[in-house]
């Protein structure tokens, strides 16, 4: 089996101080190495004639693997440790978002006007014209990111506050790569009429909503419901989020390999949130229904099964059968499952060129290297192998588009706006198999995606400006 790849998820920084003598680095480093670690930054903190004092940035990929790293480095004979720092929960000691007014208050008049007496002035203009609420407050650019906790990433139901970590770092993203105010709101509840009720009343304060790890199936009738009876976007991340960034890595694959999205058979395994809205946009897109065939942990979502949900049963197909038996001829594999279900043999019995999708975090449903001569393109979800799909090449850019023409609402044909504008940020000139989807960290990508959304939202009647 291969094994996994040390990641800055587990990273340490080491403080070790031992004698000043050749060759004792190179001892340190070698340790570290053969107990399978990642080495990064050097800093020399200290360095006398008889002793040196380094910190040492060291990637691991997982908390037993950086302990068994601990205990080679406390092996060494000379080799003292005077400090460990995990890397990871030390950035976010103290949360990792803070509020700032936007002006300092230094005097009677600032007071005067930014609170009382003036801002009456402000509640009563709104009082009288309602839509005036998103010229002079937070609610033109400022998003709610709601989760109850019932599905965290991949961990499983870890509740309000375990899922807050995950907000807050939404709510860091939102800012840093669209300039969007956005604010964690976690609830101590899990039942959907709470959560719906709740939101509704919480939606005066805020241009949009951005839900999160909400468990199937009862995230589907929790956006359905919000959508319907809120005058504001709601956007499920672990929908449609994912859905965007996967049908854009598609499309450019698809280019590659000089195939159509109409003429492919697609397999997707995992029929949660993220499945049913990959299959959803996918056919919106073009994908024949015939060719696209779900599995969950059952198997084929067939005819003839009785215990679907009505959004599985949206797919249901004339064929029973496992994964295995669902992959023969499939042009494309989507997994948004679990790791290691996809096996290098049921690779073999798919059409020419496959394009694997395999996006189980932080082990994919097949490891690439066990494919790299089997496949034409491979995408996962980790920023350590080629073709991440990152759903942070889509929130951002969605809101702040929805948010600049006042969306009422985001619809099907603004997230394939969505996809198609992620996609075109690659020419075909520059496509390759490790490149089909852009960087995150790709200036274009936003106020593409963002005009993008405005325009279809204009198209659709749905934006108030």
């Amino acid at each position: 089996m291969v094994k996994p790849t040390p990641n800055a998820s587990y990273s340490l920084a080491i403080t070790l101080s031992y004698p000043n003598q050749v060759g004792m680095l190179a001892t340190i480093t070698s340790a570290i190495a053969q107990a399978g670690g990642s080495l990064g930054n050097i800093v020399l903190q200290q360095q006398t004639q008889r002793f040196m004092e380094r910190e040492l940035i060291i990637e691991a990929y997982s908390e037993e693997h950086a302990h068994s790293i601990l205990e080679a480095l406390r092996a060494l004979p000379k080799v003292e440790i005077e400090k460990v720092v995990d890397r990871t929960l030390e950035l976010h000691r103290q949360g990792k978002i803070h509020i700032n007014s936007r002006f300092p208050v230094t005097s009677q008049s600032d007071l005067a006007m930014a609170y009382t007496p003036g801002v009456g002035r402000i509640s009563r203009a709104i009082a009288q014209n309602p839509e005036q609420v998103f010229s002079f407050t937070i609610k033109g650019n400022t998003v709610a990111v709601v989760s109850d906790g019932s599905a965290v990433l991949g961990l499983g139901n870890l509740g309000a506050a375990g899922a807050l970590p995950v907000m807050e770092g939404k709510a860091m993203l939102f800012k840093q790569f669209a300039g969007v105010d956005a604010f964690p709101i976690c609830l101590d509840t899990q039942d959907s009429e709470a959560i719906i009720a709740t939101v509704k009343h919480l939606a005066p304060v805020f241009g949009g909503i951005n839900l999160e790890d909400i468990s199937a199936p009862r995230c589907f009738e929790i956006e359905r419901r919000l959508s319907e009876e809120l005058a504001i976007p709601v956007f499920h991340d672990d929908q449609h989020g994912t859905a965007i960034v996967v049908t854009a890595a598609i499309f450019n694959a698809l280019k590659l390999v000089n195939k159509s999205l109409a003429g492919v058979k697609i397999v997707i395994n995992g029929s949660g949130a993220a499945g049913i809205a990959i299959a959803r946009l996918l056919i919106r897109a073009g994908a024949t229904v015939g060719n696209l065939i779900l599995c969950d942990s059952q198997g084929i979502i067939s005819q003839n099964r009785s215990d679907l949900t009505p959004e599985k049963q949206e797919f249901t197909v004339n064929q029973t059968g496992s994964l295995a038996d669902a992959m023969p001829k499939a042009d494309i594999f989507i997994g948004v499952s679990v790791p290691n279900i996809l096996s290098p043999e049921m690779v073999n019995t798919m059409a020419r060129e496959p394009i694997i999708m395999a996006m189980s975090n932080p082990i994919p449903e097949i490891q690439p290297e066990l494919i790299s001569q089997q496949v034409a393109v491979c995408a996962t979800g980790r920023s350590d192998y080629p073709n991440q799909i990152n759903n942070v090449l889509a929130f951002p850019g969605i809101l702040r588009g929805a948010l600049q023409c006042r969306a009422t609402a985001i619809t099907q044909q603004m997230c394939l706006e969505a996809a198609s504008a992620i996609a075109s940020l690659i020419p075909s000139s520059e496509l390759t198999a490790n490149f089909i989807i852009p960087s995150v960290f790709d200036e274009q990508v936003v106020p593409t995606v963002a005009k993008a959304v405005q325009n279809a939202a204009q198209q659709e009647n749905v934006a108030r400006e």
